[in-house]
């Protein structure tokens, strides 16, 4: 089978909660303390998948963390017993359900060995995502194994934060053929960190064997990054030869499109103008974190979003005027995941793509309709229907989490992640 694009899910983990834990992540903070719904996340997350499948595309998933993250609270000198709830919080997140932040990806045709590489996120801006990247590491190096396809790269150094493909995107005229790889950075974001260091973006491209005619180096505005587009892919998102970006995405709009014009002149940039769509109404809806996908046997390009742009009427009807047209994105395909959005995570933060030979990757991460009902079969037996903030320090709430973990690993013989 020739190269094509995957997308890696994260399986929504057992101790999904909403502590609001992400500074900067507006419905994070909005929903701190409320309650959320585990099985409910978990369920939604896999019907994506599942509708993802039926549109014929590949997908493949990527196992949650175990939590609570003993090991790391041992490094702080503390247990979950005797923890401050922000620390309980914190080694408690499933936040590494947005498989987004989990890597860099860059496809062998971009690469100077010729090599698709991959780089750990280090995500180190953020106490309670900033120790995922070791399982994060063993999953990548058991899932792109084969040394002669892939090059799995360790986390980028401290202090340099690198939040992975969130703040990345590719341009190509297809999947498998040379494209141009576009890091977003930032440099301040008023009340809020800027998340992607410039020099972490440099880090990678170096790491990955990319040339200066093949990669650009953007800074996203302070006036998103202030506005809660904590990422790029909350204010861009591209497929293909298609870049669907906010007019007020990134710090000097038209020397941005200028610079990438010149290096991919097929390209189609489709701006979406702050009159039409606010900002505040692109973050709420989750517009641009979507999956802007190509589906198969000439179907044309299709945007997989979240239904929260479908309640959002500006944003709505500038969509559909969009389709209506004779622009290259065709359909839009709402997915629910309600529980995902509740905690600041759309479809596009939700999956990691990666453009390989299906048949080159570690079978045991892939899905297929098979996989996806007896995934749902278990989550429906052994992830917690409801937590509160208040369960996340109780022993049962723990002990629950974790045998849903073992069963799932065991389910999907993929007990070697927890082994040292």
């Amino acid at each position: 089978m020739t190269e094509t694009e995957i997308n890696f899910d994260g399986i929504i983990g057992p101790s999904h909660n909403y502590a609001g834990l992400s500074l900067g992540n507006i419905a994070s903070a909005t929903n701190a303390g409320e309650s959320s719904f585990p099985r409910a996340a978990a369920l939604q997350g896999i019907a994506k998948m599942r509708h993802n499948i039926d549109l014929g595309l590949a997908q493949g998933f990527f196992m949650p963390q175990p939590r609570p993250d003993h090991g790391w609270l041992q490094s702080l000198g503390t247990t979950m017993a005797e923890a401050q709830p922000h620390i309980q919080a914190a080694a408690f997140s499933a936040s590494s359900m947005w498989a987004a932040n989990a890597a860099t990806v860059s496809p062998a045709a971009d690469t100077q060995d010729g090599k698709c590489h991959l780089t750990v996120a280090n995500l180190v801006t953020m106490p309670h995502r900033s120790h995922e990247w070791g399982f994060t590491l063993k999953q990548l190096q058991m899932a792109f194994g084969d040394t002669d396809k892939f090059a799995v790269h360790g986390p980028v150094p401290p202090p340099f934060g690198d939040e992975g493909a969130a703040n990345h995107m590719r341009l190509c005229e297809q999947h498998d053929a040379p494209g141009v790889e576009i890091f977003v950075y930032g440099t301040s974001g008023g009340p809020f960190p800027a998340r992607q260091h410039l020099e972490a973006s440099k880090a990678v491209a170096r790491r990955h064997g990319l040339s200066s005619d093949n990669m650009l180096l953007i800074q996203q505005s302070e006036q998103a990054i202030a506005a809660g587009a904590f990422h790029n892919d909350v204010v861009a998102v591209a497929n293909e030869h298609v870049l669907l970006v906010h007019e007020q995405a990134f710090a000097e709009p038209l020397a941005a499109y200028n610079a990438i014009r010149e290096k991919c002149p097929w390209v189609e940039i489709v701006e979406v103008p702050a009159s039409s769509v606010s900002l505040a109404d692109a973050i709420s809806s989750y517009l641009f974190n979507a999956q802007l996908v190509t589906l198969p046997d000439g179907g044309g390009m299709a945007l997989i979003l979240p239904t929260e742009a479908q309640d959002n009427a500006n944003v709505w009807n500038w969509l559909q005027a969009m389709t209506a047209g004779n622009g290259p994105i065709r359909k839009l395909l709402p997915v629910n995941v309600r529980q995902s959005m509740a905690n600041g995570g759309g479809p596009a933060c939700l999956r990691l793509r990666v453009v390989a030979d299906p048949a080159s990757i570690d079978q045991r991460f892939m899905a297929n309709h098979d996989i996806l009902d007896r995934l749902e079969a278990l989550v429906t037996r052994y992830w917690p229907e409801q937590i509160a903030p208040a369960d996340i320090s109780k022993p049962e709430t723990i002990a629950q989490c974790e045998m849903a973990h073992e069963k799932l690993l065991d389910l999907l013989e993929l007990t070697g992640l927890t082994e040292n």
